[in-house]
């Protein structure tokens, strides 16, 4: 059963440590969990399309970052500092989840791509950096290459998984994930710049100047600190943790749910199982989905991401070679299927 394909992931540590050859990549699991799904409850078919609302909750958000922004410019930078991780980093942080959404065109429908792609650019503003269109372009082979070492940019180099092991230097990735996170899809899986992301840039740069020119410099420093500190060492970054690496309780689970509160914050981020198997259904349908399918999420799943961030930094079988990527030939051999995952982690 699909059911069960989710759970035979397995670490990129233990890859690292096991033959190339070993090693095989076809369909993410994902996909046939879609199918029979979908057989089973056709009515989920209805809670596809999209959700123009979302705009109104993002056009308030970056009028409350504009003008959080123009308050702080006379500011102290310890209070600029403080009011960037408690205030403006949840705000972009949430922003940032509202460009994911509307990177699947959850906002106007695959009808209007041009306009999903504009609301995008101005969610992007209070973030500083020009990622919208880049993220999107990416985040397109998560989805299709999930697990796949070289394809998926959201899994760790290799390089990360020998360099950040221990509980100071997983606390120093963390620091530094944005822009990790932010480089690392171009130099493992580049591809060619697009003329949305030129205007991506244009539109950014413009608005940064703008800023700078008519609020001052602590202005777009309450911005930019805002985007670090959320998206790496913050309560809310322990969704990237969450969402995809396994932990001691759950070795073999490649892609993990969380359900709490923050969840209202980052538009159902964490229901993460439920957007990968339907990522054409709109955030604030996916609680719907797990009411109509429910023996398809019945797996363990996260309640708080200051746990994970926790377990990620003091585990020692936890940090960046810990995330779940594809399976060897003899599991699949052993399992007597076409698709699945490993079902191991590597011991450190």
């Amino acid at each position: 059963m699909a059911i069960q394909w989710l759970t035979k992931f397995g670490s990129l540590g233990l890859r690292m440590t096991t033959d190339e050859e070993e090693w095989v990549y076809t369909e993410e699991p994902h996909s046939p969990r879609r199918q029979e799904i979908l057989k089973k409850y056709p009515q989920i078919k209805k809670l596809m399309g999209y959700d123009p609302k979302i705009a109104y909750i993002v056009t308030a958000e970056v009028l409350v970052q504009i003008v959080a922004a123009w308050m702080v410019r006379d500011a102290s930078w310890v209070t600029i500092a403080v009011l960037a991780y408690c205030f403006g980093g949840v705000l972009n942080h949430s922003l940032g989840s509202a460009i994911h959404e509307i990177g699947h065109n959850l906002a106007f429908g695959h009808s209007h791509p041009k306009l999903n792609r504009m609301l995008s650019l101005w969610c992007n503003l209070p973030i500083v950096a020009p990622m919208a269109i880049s993220y999107r372009k990416y985040h397109a082979d998560h989805h299709r290459y999930l697990g796949e070492e070289n394809k998926d940019v959201d899994i760790p180099t290799r390089l990360e998984s020998y360099l950040f092991r221990h509980p100071i230097t997983k606390i120093f990735w963390l620091m530094v994930h944005p822009i990790i996170h932010a480089i690392r899809p171009f130099y493992k899986s580049p591809k060619p710049i697009t003329g949305w992301e030129i205007i991506n840039t244009i539109v950014q740069m413009t608005f940064n100047v703008i800023i700078v020119m008519t609020f001052g410099v602590k202005s777009i420093v309450y911005l930019l600190l805002g985007t670090l500190m959320a998206l790496g060492f913050h309560p809310l970054a322990g969704h990237f943790i969450s969402e995809h690496y396994l932990f001691n309780n759950n070795e073999t689970q490649g892609t993990t749910s969380y359900y709490g509160p923050l969840n209202f914050v980052l538009f159902n981020v964490g229901y993460h199982i439920e957007h990968h198997d339907f990522p054409y259904i709109p955030y604030n349908k996916l609680p719907e989905l797990k009411k109509i399918a429910p023996e398809y999420y019945d797996y363990p799943y996260h309640t708080s991401w200051v746990k994970v961030v926790w377990d990620f930094i003091f585990d020692k079988r936890s940090g960046p070679q810990a995330r779940s990527v594809g399976y060897r030939k003899e599991d699949i051999k052993m399992n007597g299927q076409s698709n699945g995952h490993v079902t191991r982690q590597k011991e450190d």
